[in-house]
């Protein structure tokens, strides 16, 4: 398990909502850009890492309970799925790094897959 503000400080990431909830641990992670496979592989309070900035995302991690949300590749979501994400108490950040780099870098901080 990691808290997010160990995730945050790994990825070198910035906090677009939930600032106050980086206490928080999220106990697995999962790196993807298919909706489908979010859906399918993801778990309740995982770190959910992916490039896709949607609506679309914010409704996986309400279906599967995700703990916080990681857009990777220097992506940042509209203002709309922002305002949602904080209005559901959802964490949010962003990082520069890659999908597979972030992955690599949480695997080695001890965050693992399901």
């Amino acid at each position: 398990m990691l808290k997010l503000s160990e995730v945050r400080e790994k990825l070198n990431a910035t906090v677009l909502c939930g600032q106050e909830r980086l206490n928080i641990e999220v106990t697995c992670g999962l790196g993807c850009d298919l909706l489908s496979d979010s859906l399918a592989f993801a778990r309740p309070n995982c770190l959910l890492l992916t490039g896709l900035t949607n609506i679309q995302v914010l409704r996986i991690a309400e279906m599967v309970d995700a703990g916080a949300i990681v857009f990777v590749r220097g992506k940042r979501p509209g203002e709309d799925v922002i305002a949602e994400a904080r209005e559901k108490g959802l964490p949010l950040l962003t990082t520069d790094l890659f999908l597979f780099e972030s992955c690599g870098i949480l695997y080695q901080a001890g965050l693992k897959s399901f």
